[in-house]
C-alpha cells in the first residue's frame, strides 16, 4: 500500500488539474457561466460592502462616541476638542499606515477604470485591500470622503482576480471588471439600477448585450445580499411628488448648467489644492495632519463636514431651510471635501458630490422664493441638484438619473433629472472634458478619458509589428554594386547605413535601377530624418505615416539610430484594422470565429 501511495497521488493530481482545466474551458466558452461568476463576485461583495460600512461606522462611533444609529453628518453635539483633535490624529495615522503600505506595496494602486482602459481588466486584488484599508481610515475618523472609492476597488479587484483563474478572455474581463464595480456600487447606494449603469458608463466605457446580463446579475446580487445583512450603506431615500409641473423643465437646465460649471469648479478646487500643499508641505505626513486640522475647523461651523455626509443628506432632504444658511453648509462640505482629498486623504467624491449637488438644489430653489414667493418645491430641485452635480463629478449621467428614480421611485422627477443631467454632462465635456476619476489620471500624466478599452493599442507596438529581417546596404556601396547585389523584383526598398551602423535612409530599388549608372546612393536617399521607434503604438506610428507620407520606414534602436527593422503602412493599418474589428466583436458580444 505504502508503495502505490505516491502513485495513487500522482493520479490524482492529474486527474484534479485534468478537471481544473475543463472547467476553465467551459467557463470561457460559456455566457451563462461568466454570469455565474457575477453572481458569485456581486455576493462576495455585498459582503464586503457589509463589512467596510460596519468597520468605518464602528471607527466613528469610537472615536467620536456617537449612538449607534447616529450619522456622523449630522451630530451637533460634539465637543470642539473632538472635532479638532480626532481629524488631525486619524491623518497623521493613515500617514503611517501609508508609509507601512509603501514599504510593503511601493507601487500606486490600479484604479478599475485604468485598468479597463489600459490593461484589458488586469486588476490586483491586493490594490483592492490597500485602498479598501485607506478609505475606511480616512472616513472613519471624519475626512470628508466616501468609501464607495473602496467598495468599487474591492469588487474589480475581486472580479479581475476570479476571472483570470478561470483565464478570461480579454473583453469578457473587463466586462467582469464592470460586474464587480457594479455590485459595489450597488451594495453602497442599496440601488442596482445605479449600480449597472455606473459599471456601463465608467468602468466598461460601453453598454452591450454581452456586458448586460453579468453585470445586472452582479448588481442586484449584491443589492439583495446586503439587504440580507442591513448593511446600513449609503442608504438615500426620500419622497417626491407623483407629478411635476412643466415648468420645473427649464428650471431644471438652469440647475444642470449650474451644476456643470460648478463641477468643474470642484475638480479644478482638488486639483490645484493638491498641487499648492504638496509644494508648500513636502512632508506627507504633515500634510494629512494639517488637512484633518482644517477639516476638524470647519466641522466647528457644521458637522456636515465629516465623513461621506449621509447623515446631512437626509436632513437636507427632510428639513426646511433658508437660502444663506444652506449656502454656508454648501461651502462648507466644499472646502472640507477639496481640503481632504488635496490633503492626502483617501476615498471617493460620489456621495460628497450628491450632498454638495442637493445643497444647489436646495438653494437655487431658496433663492427663488427669495425672489417670487412662495418658490418651486425645493425637494424636487434639491433632487435635480443631486443627480445634476453628481453628473458634472462623476461623469455618470444616466447612473445619476437612476439614483434618482430608484431615490425616490418617482417616474415624474425622472424626467427634469434626465434633463438636468443632459446638461450637466454636456458643459463638463464640452468646457473641460474629464470626469473627477479622469481628471486624477490626467494630473497623473495619464492619457485615459474613459474606460474604453485602448490598452490594446499601447500592447500593439512598432516592435511586434515591424520585420526584422531587413535588406541593407552601406552608404559608400557604389551604385552598380548596388544593382548586383538588389537585382529588380527581389526586393523594393533597402536600408542604408552610414558611420558605425546608423541609419542613413531608404533607397527605393527601382529608382536605382532606373538612376544614371554614374551617381552614388546618397542622392537616393530618402527618408533620412524619419524614423520609428520600437516603443511606439499603433496610433503614434500611423501619425508618423502620415506626416512623413511614406509607404515604409525604418525602426532604429534610439540615439544610437542602429537599425532594428522596418515597417511598412499597409501591414500597420491591416494589423490595425484586424485589433479594431476583434474588439467590436467582443463589444457587441459576437464570439471570435
Amino acid at each position: 500500500m505504502t508503495m502505490l501511495a505516491p502513485h495513487r497521488r500522482v493520479l490524482l493530481m492529474r486527474r484534479l488539474t485534468h478537471l481544473a482545466a475543463r472547467l476553465r474551458g467551459w467557463v470561457r466558452g460559456s455566457e451563462v457561466a461568466v454570469v455565474g461568476l457575477a453572481v458569485l463576485i456581486g455576493i462576495a461583495v455585498g459582503v464586503l460592502a457589509w463589512g467596510m460600512g460596519a468597520a468605518a461606522h464602528g471607527l466613528q462611533r469610537l472615536l467620536y462616541g456617537l449612538e449607534p444609529h447616529l450619522r456622523l453628518s449630522a451630530a451637533t453635539r460634539l465637543p470642539t476638542w473632538q472635532l479638532l483633535l480626532v481629524p488631525t490624529l486619524g491623518g497623521l495615522a493613515l500617514a503611517g499606515l501609508n508609509r507601512i503600505i509603501a514599504r510593503w506595496r511601493p507601487r500606486s494602486p490600479v484604479d478599475p477604470i485604468e485598468a479597463n482602459a489600459l490593461r484589458g481588466g488586469r486588476l490586483s486584488l491586493t490594490d483592492g485591500v490597500v485602498v479598501g484599508a485607506q478609505t475606511v481610515v480616512s472616513n472613519g475618523v471624519g475626512a470628508s470622503v466616501g468609501l464607495e472609492a473602496g467598495y468599487a476597488q474591492m469588487g474589480g479587484g475581486l472580479a479581475s482576480r476570479l476571472g483570470r483563474a478561470f483565464s478570461l478572455r480579454r473583453g469578457d474581463l473587463r466586462i467582469l471588471v464592470g460586474a464587480g464595480t457594479a455590485g459595489a456600487i450597488g451594495a453602497a447606494f442599496n440601488a442596482p439600477l445605479t449600480g449597472a449603469f455606473y459599471a456601463f458608463e465608467l468602468v466598461i466605457g460601453t453598454y452591450s448585450i454581452a456586458a448586460l446580463f453579468p453585470v445586472v446579475a452582479s448588481a442586484v446580487s449584491a443589492v439583495l445580499v446586503a439587504r440580507l445583512l442591513q448593511a446600513g450603506t449609503y442608504v438615500v431615500e426620500t419622497t417626491a411628488p407623483g407629478v411635476v409641473d412643466p415648468v420645473y423643465y427649464p428650471l431644471a437646465l438652469l440647475v444642470g448648467a449650474l451644476s456643470g460649471l460648478a463641477g468643474i469648479a470642484l475638480m479644478r478646487g482638488v486639483g490645484t489644492t493638491e498641487s499648492l500643499l504638496t509644494r508648500a508641505i513636502p512632508s506627507p505626513t504633515l500634510r494629512l495632519g494639517l488637512g484633518g486640522l482644517a477639516v476638524g475647523g470647519l466641522a466647528l461651523i457644521s458637522p456636515v463636514a465629516l465623513s461621506a455626509g449621509h447623515g446631512a443628506l437626509h436632513t437636507a432632504f427632510m428639513t426646511e431651510a433658508p437660502a444663506w444658511p444652506v449656502l454656508a453648509l454648501l461651502l462648507v462640505k466644499a472646502m472640507a471635501s477639496i481640503i481632504s482629498l488635496g490633503s492626502g486623504f483617501r476615498g471617493g467624491l460620489f456621495f460628497a458630490s450628491l450632498l454638495i449637488g442637493a445643497l444647489g438644489g436646495k438653494l437655487f430653489a431658496g433663492v427663488l422664493a427669495m425672489i417670487s414667493p412662495p418658490g418651486p418645491d425645493p425637494l424636487i430641485l434639491t433632487i435635480v441638484g443631486m443627480s445634476a452635480f453628481g453628473a458634472a463629478v462623476i461623469g455618470a449621467p444616466l447612473s445619476m438619473t437612476f439614483l434618482a428614480l430608484e431615490t425616490t421611485g418617482s417616474l415624474a422627477v425622472a424626467g427634469p433629472v434626465l434633463a438636468a443631467v443632459a446638461v450637466s454632462g454636456l458643459i463638463v465635456r464640452r468646457l473641460f472634458g474629464y470626469s473627477f476619476a479622469t481628471w486624477r489620471f490626467h494630473l497623473r500624466g495619464e492619457a485615459i478619458r474613459s474606460a474604453h478599452d485602448i490598452g490594446w493599442v499601447n500592447d500593439l507596438t512598432v516592435g511586434s509589428l515591424m520585420r526584422r529581417e531587413v535588406p541593407m546596404a552601406p552608404a559608400t556601396l557604389d551604385l552598380a554594386a548596388f544593382r548586383l547585389r538588389f537585382p529588380l523584383g527581389a526586393v523594393s526598398r533597402v536600408v542604408v547605413t552610414g558611420e558605425g551602423g546608423r541609419y542613413a535612409g531608404i533607397v527605393s530599388v527601382a529608382e536605382a535601377h532606373a538612376a544614371p549608372p554614374e551617381g552614388g546612393l546618397e542622392g537616393l536617399l530618402q527618408m533620412t530624418d524619419r524614423v520609428l521607434l520600437p516603443s511606439m503604438n499603433a496610433r503614434i506610428a500611423m501619425s508618423a505615416f502620415e506626416a512623413a507620407e511614406a509607404e515604409a520606414m525604418a525602426v532604429v534602436d534610439g540615439p544610437g539610430r542602429r537599425v532594428i527593422g522596418l515597417l511598412t503602412e499597409a501591414h500597420l493599418l491591416r494589423r490595425y484594422g484586424e485589433e479594431v474589428e476583434k474588439r467590436r466583436r467582443e463589444e457587441s458580444g459576437i464570439a471570435s470565429g
